[in-house]
């Protein structure tokens, strides 16, 4: 028992020491991630968690195979009809349980639609040709055949390899798509399925353009785009629902204020060509890839869409604000900031940073942590490798909710282009520069928040005696 207790004691006392660095004295900029409230964390660890609720739909009826689902299927349908009003959409599926299996059951469900019209002696076919960002360009793995794309697509016999087609970038700016050029790779190509989105994202996508060059094509491709580093950005970036995309997808847990899942998303009618395919992915989400779909963090995403759509102009504004200032102000400081400045450099919650000058990206980025500022490095593209990164990528997204605003930013750019310029140790000063941003916006205030989390806390203990030990433990922490 002895050594039982000590390894437990070990590891809270870990957990503890991390906890303390990363919410207290870093400044947390990597872009695909962020802090969820205390209310969605402890919806996160509530009595769903570990539940099954399996259902499909079978004659027209939604069939659970479980008991004691009520109340998560009364949580699943009132999540899907916050996304409906968040996204302004008709169909939502919330089963995936991270933005790569969304897309995985997208791509799952493109090969079943696909299939649907072949006859018995067929053999089944993959997708024939797929358009999608390349990843030295900024595109997301998951959208890659080495990624969830893998084993989807049909292999090009004269070389080997899957008929991906990558969107051309522009010669002035790589971080856009040249459209002249899409134009005449859409023509040759006739891709079926054509995905949007990246992992590091500056500017809004073509969507509107691609739409109205293939809306006559017979069939016409279907429309995808991997949301899932601007979700939370969604309608104040882009709202690609209403520019033409048939389906969106992404991961809840980069600019969207939630737990890590996935969702997918549509306004797919009944009246649509594509009303099938919507069939095979909510078959694909479940039996085809999950069955016990994490019902804590499903429980975390409904109270996190209720904080999406309450406080969503106030946040996407002030992010929108910041990526700009902090872009500007590293400029100012020496630092070669990636995109357009006309442009203000970004569109969206990313800020890029060219640093090959000062080290290799790797370094970099370790020496930026060493300082307690968190970053990841990135291949930029012009890089022949992740391996030699000559790009530092950065998010405003986590540390706009803890309040930061621009000039914070400006004061931020200044210790980065210290660490990365002249390698000074600012470590001191940025741990203090943080006690600034502790408490977090955009969701319910600690008097109001930390009573609720309490009753949720106090239905956990099993029995009176926890309640009086735990209580007693409260009161000695708090003194």
């Amino acid at each position: 028992m002895s050594d039982f207790y000590s390894k437990v004691k070990n590891l809270i006392d870990k957990v503890e020491k991390n906890n303390i660095w990363r919410q207290h004295e870093c400044f947390n900029l990597i872009p695909s991630e962020t802090t969820p409230s205390l209310l969605v964390k402890i919806c996160e660890i509530s009595d769903p968690a570990g539940r099954y609720a399996e259902h499909r739909t079978m004659k027209g009826e939604e069939i659970y195979f479980y008991q004691g689902t009520d109340f998560i299927k009364e949580v699943e349908l009132e999540t899907q009809k916050e996304m409906s009003d968040f996204f302004n959409c008709t169909r939502v599926e919330l089963r995936p349980i991270s933005g790569q299996m969304a897309n995985e059951v997208v791509f799952k469900a493109m090969v079943k639609f696909l299939n649907r019209e072949k006859s018995f002696n067929q053999p089944s076919r993959k997708l024939r040709a797929v358009m999608n960002n390349e990843l030295t360009k900024g595109g997301h793995l998951s959208s890659q055949p080495m990624g969830a794309l893998f084993n989807y697509v049909e292999e090009d016999p004269s070389t080997g390899k899957e008929r991906v087609i990558n969107f051309p970038v522009r010669s002035d700016n790589m971080y856009q798509i040249d459209t002249e050029r899409l134009a005449e790779l859409l023509e040759k190509n006739k891709p079926e399925l054509i995905i949007f989105g990246k992992s590091m994202f500056l500017y809004p996508e073509p969507v509107k353009f691609v739409y109205d060059f293939v809306k006559d094509w017979n069939p016409r491709p279907v429309i995808m785009y991997d949301m899932a580093h601007v979700l939370g950005l969604y309608g104040a970036f882009q709202e690609p629902l209403s520019e033409g995309a048939d389906i969106v997808t992404g991961s809840t847990h980069k600019t969207f204020f939630g737990p890590q899942r996935g969702i997918i998303v549509s306004n797919i009618d009944e009246n649509d060509s594509l009303k099938k395919l919507w069939i095979d992915i909510k078959g694909r989400a479940f039996p085809g890839s999950t069955s016990n779909h994490h019902l804590g963090t499903l429980l975390g995403l409904l109270m996190a869409v209720y904080e999406m759509n309450a406080f969503k102009r106030e946040y996407q504004g002030q992010v929108l604000k910041n990526s700009k200032a902090f872009a500007k102000s590293l400029k100012s400081y020496g630092i070669k900031v990636e995109g357009n400045e006309q442009d203000g450099f970004t569109q969206t919650h990313q800020v890029v940073i060219r640093v090959r000058e000062y080290g290799i990206g790797n370094e970099i980025a370790r020496r930026l942590e060493e300082n307690n500022i968190i970053t990841n490095y990135q291949a930029l593209p012009d890089d022949e490798s992740f391996l030699e990164a000559s790009g530092i990528r950065m998010g405003v997204q986590e540390m706009t909710r803890f309040g930061m605003k621009e000039k914070d930013f400006d004061t931020l750019a200044g210790y980065i282009a210290d660490v990365v310029i002249h390698d000074k140790k600012v470590k001191d000063e940025v741990i203090k520069f943080r006690k600034n941003f502790l408490e977090m916006r955009y969701c319910l205030p600690a008097d109001k928040a930390i009573p609720l989390v309490a009753k949720v806390l106090n239905s956990l203990l099993p029995s009176s005696d926890y309640a009086k030990i735990f209580a007693d433990n409260l009161l000695k922490l708090s003194s």
